[in-house]
């Protein structure tokens, strides 16, 4: 007996499905169509509940909401309907009963609009994943764009219009002067079963970077603020780069959210690729997981670079009148993430990049609502506001690069020579930026790619 034929999913345009060319009416709500979606491109079984979050904000029976949702799906997939299973806890889609259109693009099919009229703009965290996930199609129209503007199998002019195209869906204008990289998104498990995405990039020496706030393995490549560092390493190094749980590409919804699961993150992603020895790379709060790891297994780290680190957060020695400052900040995030406010944009972002255009704040705002929820946003901040792996600093015996920005605003220099003061034969570089985040086109940026592939020399 011939195995069913798939069922073909039209993600760009008008969304749509199909069997053997024949149209599939979808359910006439739009949170149900909304549903399907998410199920669809989720990588695992999701909890009632956290659908019931994501979809329902009806007070009285969300999950009835969620059960009636379903049932128009099964009647909607009609006798392929046991591709969707749900038990009491948890609800998926199996995947290799369809086929997505975003897997295989062609030029003229990649100028249309990816995931239209699934918009629930009252619902926040669905919003969010719905833009990250337009995001990431929109990165790999511009690829397959860009390789049609070469292609001489299309007229001249649709190879300008394609190139234009192309340009227009990069991510900032520091997207256009990076090398395209093809790069493949992995997975692996933490031990608690947290899935974590990883990408390995570039060819030569490896190098390990340990995730930072915030990151998208999709989004990095196209920002105008570390852009630049990530093609250039790519350029020099076998980079390995991964999202940290909770945000970008991993598991969003986690139950162990804390710094000890962060070291666990790092720890899966190089026992999944089986790396014995290699240098680390880590900014900001990723400095204390790297200098945590590197502790823990000396015989593994060949290296240590820190970029805008610290040994302890600032609840270990905040004076009153800063530690209310970062409360506010905190409140700002829990109260205004994910809205458009100059007031949100004036405390919050300006603080890591104050010497950025308008056009890079607008492009970390963005990025940073499509990469983290509210509510694991605000974990986040409290979890590296507790830091403190300063008992660890004299224990490690490893070459050690600290670069900082003497301006930063966001983690002081004095975090630095504390740093440098505290890691045996630590080198201390100072930065002639008041960024704790770097920009692309900033001559800080240079300077640390060119130390840092003379350190590893």
């Amino acid at each position: 007996m011939r195995p069913p034929a798939p069922i073909h999913v039209k993600l760009l345009g008008e969304i749509g499905l199909d069997r053997l060319g024949q149209p599939i009416e979808l359910p006439a709500s739009r949170k149900t169509r909304a549903l399907f979606v998410f199920l669809l491109l989720s990588t695992k079984p999701v909890r009632r509940e956290r659908l019931c979050e994501l979809f329902f904000d009806i007070p009285d029976d969300p999950r009835a909401a969620l059960r009636w949702s379903l049932s128009k799906i099964r009647a909607m997939l009609g006798d392929d309907a046991a591709l969707l299973s749900a038990d009491r806890e948890r609800v998926s889609l199996d995947a290799s009963g369809f086929t997505l259109d975003i897997d295989h693009l062609d030029a003229p099919q990649a100028l249309e609009l990816p995931l239209p009229g699934i918009d629930l703009p009252a619902l926040d965290e669905y919003s969010l994943w719905l833009a990250s996930e337009r995001a990431s199609i929109d990165r790999k129209r511009a690829r397959h764009l860009d390789e049609a503007s070469r292609n001489k199998v299309y007229p001249e002019a649709d190879r300008r219009r394609f190139a234009a195209m192309a340009l227009d869906l990069a991510e900032g204008s520091n997207e256009r002067t990076t090398p395209a990289v093809d790069q493949s998104i992995h997975y692996c498990f933490a031990q608690d079963g947290a899935r974590i995405a990883y990408a390995v990039t570039g060819a030569g020496p490896t190098l390990v970077k340990t995730a930072n706030w915030l990151n998208h393995l999709e989004l990095d490549w196209g920002s105008p603020l570390w852009g630049r560092m990530v093609g250039g390493l790519s350029e020099e190094f076998r980079l390995v780069r991964y999202d940290e749980r909770a945000n970008g590409l991993s598991d969003w919804d986690v139950q162990d959210l804390s710094f000890e699961a962060m070291v666990t993150d790092l720890e899966a992603v190089v026992d999944t690729l089986g790396l014995e020895r290699f240098p680390l790379f880590g900014l900001s709060q990723g400095a204390a997981v790297s200098i945590e790891y590197a502790a823990r297994h000396p015989q593994r780290v060949s290296h240590l670079i820190l970029l805008g680190g610290y040994s302890s957060g600032w609840r270990h020695w905040a004076e009153p009148e800063e530690a209310k400052e970062r409360e506010a900040v905190i409140t700002l995030v829990k109260n205004g993430w994910g809205k458009d406010t100059p007031l949100y944009r004036q405390i919050f972002s300006e603080s890591f990049t104050p010497s950025a255009t308008a056009e890079e704040l607008e492009w970390f705002n963005n990025f940073q609502r499509q990469t983290v929820s509210p509510a694991n946003a605000v974990a986040f901040l409290e979890i590296f506001s507790r830091i403190d792996v300063r008992h660890r600093l004299s224990e490690l015996d490893v070459p050690t690069l600290i670069f900082h920005a003497r301006g930063d605003k966001r983690v002081g220099m004095e975090q630095a020579i504390e740093l440098a003061s505290n890691i045996k034969g630590a080198s201390l570089v100072t930065l002639d930026s008041d960024n704790h985040i770097l920009r692309a086109r900033e001559p800080a940026m240079e300077v640390v790619l060119d130390r840092i592939r003379e350190f590893l020399r």
